[in-house]
């Protein structure tokens, strides 16, 4: 019984480290889009929707490692001496996990720092179309006025 727990929780353990790669992917890609000169919102989107179902992942195998380390904790402390290679194997996973939690909290520093810039410089640019919009719409009425003469002012004499 136990050994097929422990076989179970270094699958859970090696997918997490499959699944924070692919994280890490995400977050280089959502670091390219960002950077772009022409922002892409609908790439942005499916980047961070993409990026939260693999979060989701993470959390799912979390909740069944801890499930099952619950349930043999008692056996590995007791036999492991009979677990020692799984236990230095989950051991090793879960530093190799760490050092990929820490590289993944620092990009999200970073992007969370391009984020709000490239949000910054899309209100300006939005910002900026509304006002340039507002005055061509008022050149078009000056000018619309200016291309009508009353009759009163037209000379008569022709």
């Amino acid at each position: 019984m136990g050994n097929d727990y422990v076989s179970v929780m270094i699958q859970s353990l090696q997918k997490k480290v499959q699944v924070l790669d692919e994280i890490i992917e995400k977050n280089k890609e959502q670091q390219q889009i960002l950077e772009q000169e022409e922002f892409d919102g609908d790439a942005f989107e499916q980047n961070v929707e993409e990026k939260g179902n693999l979060i989701d992942h993470i959390n799912f195998l979390d909740e069944g490692f801890e499930e099952l380390y619950s349930r043999v904790k008692a056996v590995l402390e007791t036999e492991k001496q009979a677990h020692k290679e799984d236990i230095l194997l989950m051991k090793q996973l879960i530093t190799e996990i760490t050092e990929k939690s820490v590289t993944i909290q620092s990009e999200e520093v970073r992007n969370r720092r391009l984020v709000e810039r490239r949000f910054s410089q899309e209100r300006k640019k939005v910002k900026s179309m509304r006002n340039s919009s507002t005055v061509a719409k008022q050149y078009y009425t000056n000018m619309a006025k200016l291309n009508y003469v009353d009759a009163q002012f037209m000379d008569k004499k022709k």
